[in-house]
């Protein structure tokens, strides 16, 4: 975390730091064979393709394109949309208690995300530690994506921070470092307890 004065306010990743998040999850449900459910995740449903749907575009759009280009497995990528939600493996209750304890002592809590617009709203449908965020710019939304540092200074202007008030929390180190370069302080997530150890020495637990 970089070192500077006291955050008065915590803003969270979502995928790898509130939720485990892996097209895998539910493919392997799907394509008993290991090659094959490694081939279909490297070459048909990757995350690169799917990163188009946090940068804006529909489901409607690109199930059909990839469908198009890989008949062969229509019917698999047809239900990525359906069965979204089983690419969540779970929450990761380790962070999700750190947001409880957060919140019941009223530090202010954000989000920014990398989330389709489309399953966000099932997302938080379904995880009500999501109700503790009093803003969440969501990619899919805002057709800006993390590392573009239109989104960080999106984030300050919409949560009302001046820079290095605003703590943000990710586990990839590009997005990390882009928000340091827009004013965020901010801490590498790899596991709940390494970040329980740095709200504590921020004197925010």
């Amino acid at each position: 975390m970089a070192k500077a004065g006291r955050p008065s306010a915590i803003v969270f990743d979502v995928g790898g730091v509130l939720c485990d998040w892996d097209p895998r999850h539910l493919y392997v449900k799907l394509i008993p064979e290991p090659q094959e459910l490694d081939w279909f995740l490297a070459n048909v449903v990757t995350h690169d393709w799917h990163f188009q749907h946090d940068a804006g575009r529909s489901v409607r759009e690109t199930i059909p394109e990839l469908a198009a280009r890989f008949p062969k497995y229509a019917e698999l990528i047809e239900l990525y949309d359906s069965r979204w939600m089983e690419t969540i493996a779970s929450a990761i209750d380790g962070t999700c208690a750190l947001v409880e304890e957060l919140a019941a002592r009223d530090v202010p809590l954000f989000a920014i995300t990398n989330f389709s617009a489309e399953f966000f709203p099932r997302f938080c449908a379904d995880y009500p530690v999501m109700r503790h965020f009093r803003d969440i710019v969501v990619s899919g939304e805002e057709r800006l994506v993390k590392p573009d540092p239109r989104i960080y200074e999106l984030a300050l202007r919409r949560f009302r921070l001046q820079p290095g008030e605003g703590l943000f929390i990710d586990d990839r180190l590009d997005n990390v470092q882009a928000a340091e370069a827009a004013g965020f302080q901010a801490h590498q997530f790899r596991s709940p307890e390494t970040l329980r150890a740095a709200l504590e020495a921020a004197g925010l637990l």
